[in-house]
């Protein structure tokens, strides 16, 4: 596995080139697995940042919610990661702001994140630290949309109401909190 990993990094080295307007060559080369050709001159470079995994930093998540017209509020007003009072992006999954702008856009509501990846939130793997979660303020157009769109499923343990998209993200009416928590896989 890790030998067709390395064999594909000048091909995918080239097209990223490429899209950045260098140019490479996509001919094979001696790296190139025995069997296997580059991908083809015209063969778009991938979308590194539409990638669920790739981690963001503060700045740019916040400017790829801010271009959506999705707000950002602290209750301390900072965005230290280590401090909880904070509200930070960083480290957040692409995929995360993607789904968050997805929900912002299918809903038309608007929408306000209130928790990011700093300390504070539960741990685990699928965790706010590990940039899998956000949480959003309630109001009336979100939980109606929310509520009618998304499919109801058991309630999470500490009893929060829970609705599954599609998608199959999961969100989670924190009603003593005041707001959602988003889980974005």
């Amino acid at each position: 596995m890790r030998r067709i990993w390395i064999a594909m990094l000048p091909a995918t080295l080239a097209l990223t080139l490429a899209a950045c307007g260098n140019t490479a060559s996509t001919a094979p080369d001696a790296t190139t697995e025995p069997g296997t050709a580059a991908p083809a001159a015209d063969t778009p470079a991938p979308d590194l940042a539409a990638l669920s995994g790739v981690k963001l930093s503060d700045s740019t998540a916040r400017s790829r919610v801010r271009n959506a017209g999705i707000g950002v509020t602290s209750s301390g007003g900072c965005t230290d990661r280590y401090t909880s009072t904070c509200t930070s992006l960083e480290q957040v999954n692409s995929g995360t702001i993607d789904g968050i702008v997805t929900l912002r856009n299918a809903s038309g509501c608007s929408i306000t994140i209130t928790g990011g990846t700093e300390v504070g939130h539960a741990s685990g793997t699928y965790s706010h630290w590990n940039g899998y979660k956000l949480d959003i303020s309630k109001n009336s157009c979100i939980a109606s949309y929310i509520t009618n769109s998304f499919t109801r499923i058991a309630n999470r343990g500490d009893g929060a109401p829970q609705y599954k998209s599609a998608a199959g993200n999961i969100y989670a009416d924190e009603y003593w909190a005041n707001h959602w928590d988003i889980l974005y896989y």
